[in-house]
């Protein structure tokens, strides 16, 4: 027998009735969770509660690495020459000729100075990997240079297990980046001077630059001026600007 229209008409009012009651309740929710956010002290430019989501994913993907594992690499035919995306640290015009690194210990002494020629002293390595862009774009690309852990060997008898940061800097410290002891130490990390065979260019991080599978570009420091090693995290440009510190991949 057919549902009488009244009968049906007064299910339909009660469940819309219901639904509205139910969507306002979340969209309450919603809006007094949202409040809270914004509500709570900021860290670094952002709310506390979502900087300790940020520490979650850092603690999530830092357990997850592995220093016997490579990222994927790729045929050398399949590379090009890396698109120009960000200039901040790099727009000043330096003498290239007398460009140096100088090296810092965690207590701001310093440790050392270092030139182009110093670092191809080092030995020679390349790699053909896949460089991500945190805006959500990749490009495959070839880099040569030299390891960081070879640079590490120089400061062996001061580098101890207590220092677990790098901190890299360009040479007006307009751009800086905070990076893990063991990304850094990492076969697959290099000091870069070359892509595809070719010097680098003043866009692309003249005369050295990090470069590494890794982690996204932006910790991909170019126109290295300043290394310090830490005992602990320090300053990182996106990181100070609510960008999650590891960002790895």
């Amino acid at each position: 027998m057919a549902e009488h229209p009244r009968l049906s008409m007064d299910h339909y009012r009660r469940r819309t009735r219901r639904s509205f009651l139910t969507g306002g309740a979340a969209m309450f929710a919603g809006f007094m969770g949202w409040r809270s956010v914004q509500g709570s002290a900021a860290d670094r430019r952002i709310p506390g509660v979502l900087r300790d989501v940020h520490g979650v994913n850092e603690s999530i993907w830092s357990s997850l690495f592995r220093e016997d594992h490579l990222a994927k690499e790729f045929a050398r035919e399949d590379a090009s020459i890396l698109r120009v995306n960000g200039r901040i640290g790099i727009d000043d015009e330096i003498d290239l000729n007398q460009w140096q690194i100088v090296v810092h210990g965690p207590d701001g002494e310093e440790w050392g100075t270092h030139t182009l020629a110093d670092i191809k002293a080092l030995p020679r390595h390349e790699m053909t990997i896949e460089h991500k862009c945190i805006e959500g774009w990749a490009q495959v690309t070839n880099w040569g240079g030299a390891r960081f852990s070879d640079f590490l060997n120089l400061y062996a008898d001061r580098i101890d297990g207590a220092i677990t940061d790098v901190g890299m800097e360009t040479p007006d410290s307009k751009y800086y980046v905070s990076m893990d002891m063991a990304t850094m130490r990492h076969r697959q990390t290099l000091l870069a001077y070359d892509m595809i065979d070719q010097p680098l260019d003043d866009a692309h991080g003249a005369p050295l630059r990090l470069a590494t599978p890794l982690k996204y570009g932006i910790k991909q420091l170019k126109r290295i001026g300043v290394i310090q090693f830490r005992r602990e995290p320090g300053r990182d440009y996106w990181g100070d600007r609510g960008y999650d510190d590891y960002v790895g991949l």
